[in-house]
């Protein structure tokens, strides 16, 4: 037996030479064992499908029709963001909460997210006029939801977490939509301190479950959304429409504000929770770059249209004929489209976007950079408690 007595040095020497021999791979790949999701339509995998039913638009053709053939509750042609992390990890698509299950299933990741979903609570919106009808399951319901899960699994989160991949959005885009359709400007901005307060609070506490690595998105470009583009297509505002991109200007000016705010918010908890790596996800300049006449790699026919709509008017977008009811037409190329159905994107553009997170520069770390940093730590704290163990 060993010495009680017997140093560190020589099993961090092993260490460092085991990590030369067997170096880690740096890749998605294999880093993250799970992932855990919140949000809203953009992230949804099929919970408001799950439950609303057939009155759902998410769950008719042609949601879908690109990658699997059919409607799955994603609101896109194809897959998602999130969904694109989960093929680079080697992880299964993520199953939405609401289809239930045994713990076993969740293993490898559950999703939170739910179309429709606001940050603040319904409650919120409901003493201000606003009577959010579609969903009740906020930010915060959704980390109840997790908490019971957690509970009900007996998941010892501390250690089951620290390998896990933590997605915090993007949400908020439906509090400010609402916003726009019923409030003046001001109003509206005044919101964005409320919705960067609760992403907060949702990220400490799921780094005080365990959670090591965070990927925060913020808000879209909403100026370049058919549905937007649409409904202040007669305005008169100056300097409405930039001339490069075709989007709104002051749309755009709003949601870069409201990112501002969350990466100075993100900053703070980084300085408080300096074990934990939060990163950014700048799903703003991820569409602007497809946008940019600067890229080289720009498809020359980007439309802002819908590519699944009404079937008429500038944008292809009318609210009270939207994708999947009766009267509505799809483009018959969505890769050539920025936009699906006027508020969300198509797979295409999701595709770029996630390529930009997962390489960079879209995120920073980008997902694979900090992926290697996590491999590490995980491979050099295995080692050592090994090596202490054979000592």
């Amino acid at each position: 037996m060993a010495s009680s007595s017997f140093s560190l040095y020589p099993s961090l020497t092993l260490v460092a030479f085991l990590l030369l021999l067997f170096p880690v791979r740096r890749t998605a790949g294999g880093c993250y064992t799970s992932i855990f999701s919140f949000g809203d339509s953009i992230t949804d995998t099929g919970n408001l499908l799950l439950s609303t039913g057939d009155s759902c638009l998410s769950g008719r053709l042609p949601y879908g029709e690109t990658f699997f053939g059919r409607p799955t509750g994603r609101f896109s042609d194809g897959r998602l963001i999130i969904d694109f992390i989960a093929e680079a990890m080697g992880i299964p698509f993520l199953p939405p909460s609401l289809r239930g299950g045994d713990c076993g299933g969740f293993r490898r990741g559950v999703n939170f997210a739910v179309a429709g979903a606001t940050a603040l609570n319904n409650s919120f919106f409901r003493e201000r006029g606003i009577d959010i009808t579609w969903t009740n399951i906020s930010l915060g319901v959704q980390m109840d939801l997790f908490r019971k899960l957690i509970s009900f699994c007996d998941t010892e989160s501390k250690d089951s977490f620290s390998r896990s991949l933590f997605l915090v959005g993007e949400i908020g885009g439906n509090d400010y939509y609402q916003g726009f359709l019923h409030w003046p400007f001001q109003e509206v901005k005044s919101l964005v301190p409320h919705v960067i307060n609760t992403i907060s609070t949702a990220i400490n506490d799921l780094i005080d479950m365990g959670a090591k690595t965070l990927l925060v998105p913020g808000n879209f470009p909403i100026g370049c959304m058919a549905a937007f583009l649409t409904y202040y297509e007669n305005s008169e505002v100056e300097d409405y429409i930039n001339t490069s991109t075709g989007c709104i200007n002051w749309l755009n000016e709003f949601s870069e504000y409201h990112n501002n705010v969350l990466k100075q918010e993100l900053n703070r908890l980084r300085y408080i929770h300096p074990n934990a790596t939060i990163i950014y996800a700048d799903y703003f300049n991820g569409v602007m770059n497809i946008l940019s006449p600067a890229n080289s790699t720009r498809l020359e026919r980007v439309s802002l249209a819908a590519c699944c709509g009404s079937g008429g008017g500038r944008y292809n977008f009318d609210g009270t004929v939207n994708c999947g009811s009766e009267n509505s037409t799809a483009c018959d190329d969505p890769s050539t489209y920025l936009s699906w159905d006027g508020l969300h994107f198509t797979e295409a553009t999701y595709k770029a976007v996630a390529k930009g997170l997962l390489e960079g520069p879209f995120a920073d770390p980008s997902i694979n950079k900090a992926c290697s940093s996590s491999n590490i730590g995980f491979v050099v704290k295995e080692l050592t408690i090994n090596v202490s163990k054979a000592d």
